[in-house]
């Protein structure tokens, strides 16, 4: 399944919980996935704490973002946070719900991929405040692919509550 012909990546990596002590779920899944192999921690946020997107009538999540070097292939990184999600008590229920780990694909290198299961730059990243501060705490300079300027989208995007942990 991997490919030895690839090249190391910069992928980054949201990473949110808001059930079974979420700030745990937060540093076991960044040691789970700091454990994989082809995988190579570059850095890692502040854990920030926001209100959910969806329903209101669950508990606040904690999120944050890793940076990793990685050869695997965006399908194969997918699939091993896939793994770790469902090692961690993942139920994929109702759109934007409460879950115990939730870690999306934000970006991998500066590539556009567009596949079913799979949409790099995530979808909301421009619009979301737990991801766009905690993405720019670790790569300031980043240039988001057909997005922009990470700083010119913090422009944009107000706090919204969002908090950083100590």
């Amino acid at each position: 399944m991997h490919n030895s012909t690839s090249t190391t990546v910069i992928a980054y990596i949201g990473l949110g919980s808001n059930l079974q002590n979420p700030s745990e779920q937060i540093h076991s899944a960044r040691a789970a996935i700091a454990a994989l192999a082809c995988i190579n921690e570059q850095a890692f946020s502040s854990l920030y704490k926001s209100a959910p997107m969806g329903p209101q009538d669950q508990p606040d999540y904690v999120n944050a973002v890793m940076a990793v070097a990685t050869d695997l292939s965006p399908i194969e990184l997918l699939r091993a946070l896939q793994t770790i999600e469902n090692s961690h008590g993942r139920v994929r229920g109702e759109r934007w719900g409460a879950r115990t780990l939730d870690l999306d694909i934000l970006l991998y290198g500066n590539q556009v991929i567009a596949l079913p299961d799979l949409t790099v730059p995530h979808a909301g990243l421009t619009e979301r405040a737990f991801v766009l501060y905690p993405l720019y705490e670790i790569a300031p300079q980043l240039d988001i692919p057909d997005k922009g300027k990470l700083v010119d989208l913090l422009d944009n995007c107000p706090l919204a509550g969002l908090t950083r942990l100590t």
